[in-house]
Parts: structure tokens; C-alpha cells; sequence
């Protein structure tokens, strides 16, 4: 059975329920706004890709049955949508892309009926999901090119199917490397301390036939030592217009451990994951967790003493010179970051 992180059906938002896996695949279906609000501050849905879809959504769900007779009032109501939701988790760029997408869409329609622009709005956020399904498939297609028959690669979190639509963006790249007949073995950061990697990438990847190997997060420097991992991938949450890459945090462990031991690392995200409002790393805001999250989410007692100081935040920042390569949906972009991200976008929109 293919799976799909996130959809409509029956008139509401259908997720798998991530907090529930690998235990059993179990849906979730999302009838308000404060539903989906707390899903994503749950990580029930999780993934910069997948949190667009939510937005999207979101946005119509919240619309759907208004009584607004206006322009302008249903103006007010979106704006009002927009800005709760936006609260929910500050880090993943294209939950605000996805906002962005629907808010446009009322601008767009200034002289259409409440009815007219409720319509748009829905196909808006189908189109999201739509793009998703096809930028994920060119990131595999582009990125498959590098790795080669036999490769072991190392990857942290989960950049799949779970974090977008139904296929994924680092782990997308790994599927079309394998569905091209390479042999792929793959080592999986468990990713403290909600154990994205452990409990989501490893139940993909067992569900997809791939060779997956978990590790604690602190073996990846002595896997790389002795020459067990050729090539080291993972996703992103925001990318500065220097390149510089927001994702899960311990990515930036890796990349500097890869630099140290000579091996490539890539990130590997759609256009849509790139804010090139923000020239560097240092103005992506970092969201941080709760101290539950590492004291004893996932144990039976606690393994902290009581009233312990905690700093648990979610995403850590790899600097551009340690990436050795970005695989998006428009093709792979090499330093200079600056300059070929530009390009990019300019090409994409030709």
C-alpha cells in the first residue's frame, strides 16, 4: 500500500499520525484549526515539505464554512487563520511559504465572491501537494546520479515519504538510487531526542526492502573512522540565500565530522525550502522544545534528576562551506552557493 503523509478526504485534513509509528500506522483525521495547530506543534505531521501541505489545508479548512459575504471579510478571516497557524513551529520555512500561497491567492481574486475565491483557495492547496509529489521525484532523479552501486550512506532524521507528501527528499534520492538497481546500504541516526531517525526513517526504509542500519547518534564518528560510510545526505527546514542550512539538530555534527573525514555531504530540499529573504544562517530562528522531550519522553522513569536545566533545540545550522553539494527538484546546485542559488531560481522561472 503507498502511503500518503497528508491529504483531504471526507471534508477534513487526513495525516498519518507520526507520533504513533513504529508501533502502528495509524490516520488522524483533523476537523478545525486547533487541531492542526496542535498536530504540527505535536509533530503528529512533521517536515518542512509536508508542513506546506498543512498549510494549505489548513487555510481552507478554517475558510471553508465561513458566512462571509465580503471580500473583505473573508480577507480578515484568512489573515486571522494565517496568523495562528503561523505560530505553531517557527523553523520549517515552507509552513510560511504555504501561507504565503493561500494568502496570495485572496489578493489575487480581489473582485471574485467569498464562494468563488473559497474554491481557488482549495485548489491552491491541492496544487502544493501536487508540486510536492513531482519536485520530490526530481530531487531523486538528480541526486540518484551521485551515488553509486554499493554506496553506504549516512542520514539523520527523517527526509521521506513522513516529512513530505509520499516520497521524500534525502531518503527520495536513496529510493530512486535503488529503484535504478544501485545496492544502497543506509546508516540512520536514531536523531535524540525524538528519535525521528530511529522510529520513522528505520520503518521506512524496513518498509520500502532497503538495508538500514540504526546507530546512536554518537557512533556516526566512529562509523565514518573506519570507513563504513561514503556518502552522508540529509534534509533541510530553511536555506539562506548563502546556502547556509537549517535541519534537525546533530546535521551540523555530521557535516563537520564529513569534512574531517573527506567525505561528501549534501542536503537535499525543493526551491520551496529556500528563504532567500535572509542572506545567512544566523537570522534562521531556531525553535526550542519542551525539556520533557529529552528527559523522558520515551521512557518508562524519567533519565534526568528532577528539576534538571535542559536546552533541547530542534535544528542546529550547517555552514555553506561544509556542504558539498544541494540536490533540489531544479537540479544540483555546487558552490558558489551565493551565486548558483540565484541561478537557480532564475532558471526555474524561465
Amino acid at each position: 500500500m503507498a502511503l500518503q503523509t497528508i491529504e483531504w478526504k471526507n471534508d477534513q485534513i487526513k495525516i498519518i499520525d507520526q507520533t504513533k509509528l513504529p508501533l502502528k500506522l495509524e490516520y488522524l483525521y483533523i476537523r478545525d484549526l486547533k487541531g492542526l495547530w496542535q498536530a504540527i506543534r505535536e509533530l503528529k505531521v512533521r517536515g518542512a515539505p509536508a508542513l506546506g501541505a498543512a498549510a494549505g489545508l489548513g487555510v481552507y479548512l478554517g475558510i471553508k464554512d465561513s458566512k462571509a459575504k465580503s471580500h473583505a471579510e473573508l480577507k480578515r478571516e484568512i489573515e486571522r487563520i494565517v496568523k495562528y497557524l503561523a505560530t505553531s513551529r517557527p523553523t520549517a520555512i515552507n509552513l510560511f511559504w504555504g501561507l504565503e500561497r493561500m494568502s496570495g491567492v485572496v489578493l489575487k481574486n480581489k473582485d471574485k465572491s467569498p464562494d468563488f475565491i473559497k474554491n481557488e483557495l482549495f485548489k491552491e492547496a491541492r496544487k502544493i501537494i501536487a508540486e510536492d509529489k513531482i519536485a520530490c521525484r526530481k530531487i531523486g532523479l538528480h541526486g540518484a546520479k551521485l551515488f553509486e552501486d554499493r554506496d553506504a550512506v549516512l542520514t539523520i532524521c527523517n527526509a521521506g515519504i513522513l516529512a513530505t507528501i509520499d516520497y521524500g527528499t534525502a531518503l527520495g534520492v536513496i529510493y530512486r538510487a535503488c529503484e535504478e538497481g544501485k545496492r544502497i546500504k543506509v546508516f540512520a541516526c536514531e536523531t535524540r531526542p525524538l528519535l525521528q531517525g530511529a522510529r520513522l526513517t528505520a520503518w521506512e526504509l524496513k518498509r520500502k526492502g532497503i538495508d538500514v542500519t540504526l546507530i546512536c547518534d554518537n557512533m556516526a564518528a566512529a562509523l565514518m573512522k573506519q570507513g563504513r560510510v561514503k556518502k552522508v545526505i540529509a534534509g533541510a527546514d530553511r536555506i539562506a540565500a548563502n546556502g547556509d542550512t537549517a535541519n534537525k539538530i546533530g546535521t551540523y555534527s555530521l557535516a563537520v565530522l564529513s569534512h574531517i573525514h573527506r567525505i561528501p555531504f549534501y542536503i537535499a530540499a525543493p526551491l520551496s525550502t529556500f528563504d532567500l529573504s535572509i542572506k545567512s544562517g544566523k537570522e534562521i530562528p531556531n525553535e526550542e522544545r519542551p525539556a520533557y522531550e529529552v528527559t523522558g519522553l520515551f521512557f518508562k522513569q524519567p533519565v534526568a534528576p528532577k528539576g534538571v536545566k535542559v536546552f533541547n533545540p530542534a535544528f542546529d545550522v550547517t555552514p555553506q562551506q561544509l556542504i558539498t553539494a544541494i540536490i533540489t527538484d531544479a537540479g544540483i546546485i555546487k558552490p558558489a552557493y551565493k551565486i548558483n542559488i540565484k541561478k537557480a531560481f532564475k532558471n526555474a522561472h524561465q
